[in-house]
């Protein structure tokens, strides 16, 4: 009933300002009395409209544009637990990683191609000891002994990078053989530059240094998925991914990605 008189009166405010523009009079019937219109009124079907997740700003974080399938990023969802910043700075941290490995897999590939290392060490990736089965190099020390020293090292550093992103700044002030000058960081535990870290100098200005930091998530993505593409060709091909390239330019045809995983 109030939605019917809100109409109603609506539209008899609509009507009697259009007489006054158009100067128009009320007509009479024939016998004297007013007619009354009638009018229906029917809500219009409109489509869903799409509304944004609350909790995605798109932007606020580096190569943030709104992709969260999983839901990490939602406060009432799975990553809930996990403080969006911290996902950011694992991400970057797996991306280095990720870029210094893609590179390191294939540096030996092309250098025994090219004539620059001994043929027994231009091996595969694969064939270097990562996967044991595969993995026919000697090392000079026991590949145990090597693998707990690598962890050594390893957990040190993981553990100063932790410390500097729990308290940011607090590597420069604990003593490390005189060093500790160098590691204050920035400010931002991502980003410790310095002389140590920042060699080159890039990034002179805050414009081209967020231009930096964004092109370094992307390629870091990028590098990610090398490394798995890696790991694929490596199982379903036998050769190593500089081997694959060489293969491929050879004869396109015969040696790509949907010939190879059809008749391996």
């Amino acid at each position: 009933m109030a939605t019917e008189a809100l109409v109603s009166s609506s539209l008899s405010s609509s009507v009697a300002n259009a007489r006054q523009i158009l100067g128009a009079r009320q007509l009479q019937s024939p016998i004297g009395s007013s007619r009354k219109v009638s009018f229906v009124v029917r809500a219009a079907s409109t489509p869903p409209v799409k509304v944004k997740k609350p909790y995605l700003d798109y932007g606020s974080l580096r190569g943030d544009y709104g992709f969260d399938p999983l839901g990490l990023l939602d406060p009432d969802g799975p990553g809930g637990f996990i403080e969006p910043k911290w996902l950011a700075y694992g991400e970057i941290i797996n991306e280095r990683y990720a870029m210094l490995g893609a590179v390191g897999a294939t540096a030996p590939e092309i250098l025994g191609k090219a004539g620059l290392i001994p043929t027994e060490t231009a091996l595969p990736w694969f064939k270097t000891g990562v996967i044991p089965p595969a993995g026919t190099y000697n090392y000079r020390v026991d590949p145990y002994t090597l693998l707990v020293f690598e962890m050594a090292l390893m957990g040190f550093a993981e553990h100063r990078r932790f410390q500097d992103w729990a308290n940011t700044g607090s590597m420069g002030k604990q003593y490390f053989l005189g060093f500790e000058k160098y590691l204050g960081g920035s400010g931002e535990p991502a980003y410790p530059g310095g002389p140590l870290f920042k060699p080159l100098g890039f990034g002179k200005d805050e414009k081209s240094l967020k231009d930096l930091k964004l092109k370094e998530v992307k390629n870091g993505r990028l590098a990610i998925l090398a490394i798995l593409g890696y790991f694929i060709q490596g199982f379903v091909t036998g050769v190593g991914p500089y081997q694959n390239l060489l293969d491929h330019l050879a004869d396109p045809f015969n040696n790509n990605v949907l010939i190879n995983l059809r008749f391996h």
